[in-house]
C-alpha cells in the first residue's frame, strides 16, 4: 500500500459518485485532487481522500 493511499478516493466510491448538479459522470484527477464534471464545467475538491460534493465548494473551469 502506498503511503499516500489515505488521500486517494476509493475506486468503489468513484463508481457511484455523480455530479450533484447534473447527475453526470465525474472524472477523478488524483494529481490535482479534484473530481471534474465536464458537462457543468465544475471541479469538486477532494480533501484527505474525501470528495467535497457541494456546488458552493466547486470551481468553474
Amino acid at each position: 500500500m502506498r503511503s499516500d493511499s489515505k488521500n486517494r478516493v476509493p475506486d468503489e466510491l468513484l463508481e457511484i459518485l455523480v455530479c450533484p448538479k447534473c447527475k453526470g459522470r465525474l472524472e477523478y484527477r488524483e494529481e490535482e485532487n479534484v473530481l471534474i464534471c465536464h458537462r457543468c464545467r465544475l471541479k469538486y475538491p477532494v480533501r484527505e481522500g474525501i470528495p467535497i460534493m457541494l456546488e458552493k465548494e466547486a470551481e468553474k473551469f
